[in-house]
């Protein structure tokens, strides 16, 4: 019997990077598999929602499944800038789509997950809201509070069986990393130097700890944010 077979997993943000990759994971274990996004993901198959995380709407809740296993909430943003040059407007548009995105889809999708009586959540941090790099005041702020969300809910929820946890990668070679110039050709090397490993992540180093978070192999883990950062977090 494969880990997912049965069970219905939806997954925001799985058109690209680390959204994507573990989509392809979980439905290669026999995941019944719901996306949200703007746009259908291509190279898996599931019932797609359309939705933009952006606007910090709930989507329609009639659209979901009565009962949900596992929700990955993978959207975020890369803004990185001093802070002098941040605007206000900027802090909202990063707090948007990493917190109130989520909460938006947390809403609608709580009574589903409570449904299930073993759902489990994971959310996404940053190495960078542990540590304290220059240039990333937007991102630590936004990624910071829905480390928070993550421990309140997992304590608000425990009775029911929903299990909340977060992720907190180091830069990751994905599309997103790549639009903000940070996984250049010409850059990948020194990044990679600068983690104990030797190296930056990629999406599918990412998607396997998701897998195993929504997996019932952690079904004793929750209010947790999980460093998978080539060490960059605890180590010199």
């Amino acid at each position: 019997m494969r880990t997912f077979d049965g069970k219905n997993i939806l997954i925001v943000g799985a058109s690209s990077g680390i959204g994507q990759a573990t989509a392809q994971l979980i439905q290669a274990e026999g995941a019944n598999l719901f996306t949200l996004g703007r746009r259908q993901p291509e190279g898996i198959q599931s019932i797609h929602i359309t939705w933009d995380a952006s606007t910090a709407t709930e989507p329609d809740k009639s659209q979901l499944p009565a009962t949900l296993h596992g929700l990955v909430y993978a959207p975020g943003t890369i803004r990185l800038a001093p802070f002098g040059r941040l605007t206000l407007e900027n802090f909202r548009d990063d707090f948007s789509v990493n917190v109130l995105g989520a909460i938006a889809l947390l809403k609608a999708a709580v009574p589903s997950l409570i449904q299930s009586k073993s759902a489990s959540v994971v959310l996404f941090s940053t190495v960078a809201a542990q540590l304290g790099f220059g240039l990333h005041s937007s991102i630590s702020v936004s990624k910071s509070a829905v480390e928070g969300l993550t421990k309140s809910l997992a304590a608000e929820y425990a009775p029911y069986g929903i299990r909340f946890n977060a992720v907190a990668p180091s830069l990751t070679n994905t599309p997103l990393a790549s639009s903000a110039g940070l996984v250049a050709p010409d850059r990948i090397q020194a990044a990679g130097k600068r983690h104990p490993l030797g190296r930056i992540g990629s999406p599918e180093d990412i998607a396997r700890m998701v897998t195993f978070l929504l997996s019932d192999e952690s079904n004793w883990v929750t209010g947790q944010i999980l460093g998978v950062d080539g060490g960059l977090s605890t180590l010199k």
